[in-house]
């Protein structure tokens, strides 16, 4: 498992682990994710209240057409920016099918959907 505040710090170093990233799950967020050439097994991202047209959330839909299970923590329950804080105190607010399949569901706490990932 790796805690990044910033996806923009994500690498290949992080091929086939979970990330948890402080940053929010826009466009942007999940592009970074895209353009490794080994991808991460899941990947969280803060919702950063969700946006207009759901944007801090679209990287799931993104990341569910790249086969990476991907899920969303709110940001009621973690501050954006900081990975720790959403590991241990995030609350999943969305999650792609990839991450449902792996047990992965609404409500749960981050560091519990870790454990399935």
């Amino acid at each position: 498992m790796f805690l990044l505040d910033s996806i923009a710090l994500i690498s290949n170093e992080q091929a086939n682990t979970v990330v948890i990233s402080g940053s929010h799950g826009g466009r942007s967020a999940a592009e970074f994710v895209l353009a490794l050439s080994q991808k991460p097994s899941c990947v969280f991202f803060n919702d950063a209240g969700g946006g207009k047209d759901d944007a801090g959330k679209v990287a799931l839909k993104m990341l569910q057409a790249h086969n990476i299970p991907c899920a969303c923590y709110s940001h009621m329950s973690a501050k954006i920016g900081d990975a720790q804080d959403g590991y241990e105190n995030g609350v999943v607010s969305g999650v792609n099918e990839l991450a449902k399949a792996l047990g992965i569901e609404l409500n749960m706490l981050v560091y519990e959907a870790v454990k399935l990932s």
